[in-house]
């Protein structure tokens, strides 16, 4: 006669006061390090972008900035200044100029710090190697006011090292005033920011480029990979998570086409039909031409237009299981 066991399972519960259980302040006061570094970040994020956002408001009023009276004293208007951007006759112009700038500035500018990236981690001269990075991402530290002024210096038609050494090869038989012809100032423009922003942009991959596990590399030399095809077949297919989620990032700012730089090397009037971009476009408009509810709504377009980018971005690179969300 057999006779049944019965196993009983027992789980063990921490009881209430044990140390296990962990509660919501234990578990703040262990990482309160962590926090301190956080909370910071937090509370500016929140004070100078959240708080703020009630301004939007104004996109839907006629807003007076003189007269000194409440923003919810002002008039609704509903899609009024909506409607004057999309029917502007120079949409067109700021719009072509914005996806242009931004497209030039992501076909040659997105790819320019993974190419540097890659140059420099085949690079065995550790100073050498350490010299080229210093010189790279120093640019972007400096402010735009110094790049455009070093921009327009060199470029200059007197004494300018550019025109000196077009003549002196032959190449022009006078000076190029190049920040007044039309035909070269979107090759300048992405030039100086793929120049200004290349060797940060090169950190983060070369970071990247340091979690690739070694023993990869040395089993494709085994097996005799010359060096571009293990940066083909090991190096870029790791490091693809950390691209993808940056080109999200792109994708969301494809709409910001850039301020400073344009606002500063687009000083002559002559190259407005080619310099344009949304937010030059709200800064003369909405700001100089006293337009406020005008300028907020053009810039919440390019918001909502920008969200909706990031989010199609993010749901392309999910399917492949490197979203950001």
């Amino acid at each position: 006669m057999s006779q049944a066991t019965t196993k009983v399972k027992y789980t063990a519960t921490p009881p209430e006061n044990s140390p296990r259980k962990k509660t919501f302040f234990n578990r703040l006061m262990k990482q309160m390090d962590v926090q301190l570094m956080v909370w910071p970040g937090i509370l500016l994020i929140f004070v100078f972008a959240y708080i703020p956002m009630y301004g939007v408001l104004t996109a839907f009023m006629d807003y007076n900035l003189f007269t000194g009276s409440r923003i919810f004293d002002n008039p609704w208007v509903g899609f009024k200044h909506f409607e004057a951007f999309l029917t502007a006759p120079d949409i067109a112009t700021v719009m072509r100029n914005t996806l242009v700038i931004s497209l030039l500035k992501l076909l040659i500018g997105f790819p320019a710090p993974i190419i540097l990236a890659l140059m420099l981690n085949e690079v065995r001269h550790m100073v050498f190697k350490r010299v080229v990075q210093t010189i790279t991402y120093l640019p972007y530290f400096m402010s735009w006011v110094i790049v455009g002024g070093m921009v327009m210096a060199l470029l200059s038609t007197e004494n300018g090292s550019v025109n000196m050494l077009l003549e002196g090869v032959g190449a022009i038989d006078e000076p190029v005033n190049f920040l007044s012809l039309k035909e070269y100032f979107w090759g300048i423009l992405v030039s100086t920011t793929v120049w200004k922003e290349i060797g940060f942009g090169s950190i983060i991959y070369l970071a990247a480029i340091a979690g690739v596990d070694p023993h990869l590399y040395e089993a494709a030399d085994i097996d005799g990979a010359s060096k571009f095809k293990q940066i083909y077949l090991i190096t870029i297919p790791t490091i693809m998570p950390v691209i993808i989620i940056f080109m999200i990032l792109a994708m969301g700012n494809l709409l910001s086409a850039g301020f400073e730089d344009i606002l500063i090397l687009a000083q002559n009037p002559i190259l407005r039909p080619v310099s344009d971009v949304i937010d030059t476009y709200v800064y003369r408009v909405g700001l100089q031409n006293g337009k406020f509810s005008y300028g907020v709504a053009v810039g919440l377009f390019r918001a909502v237009i920008s969200v909706l980018l990031l989010t199609a971005a993010n749901y392309l690179a999910r399917r492949s299981g490197n979203g950001l969300w």
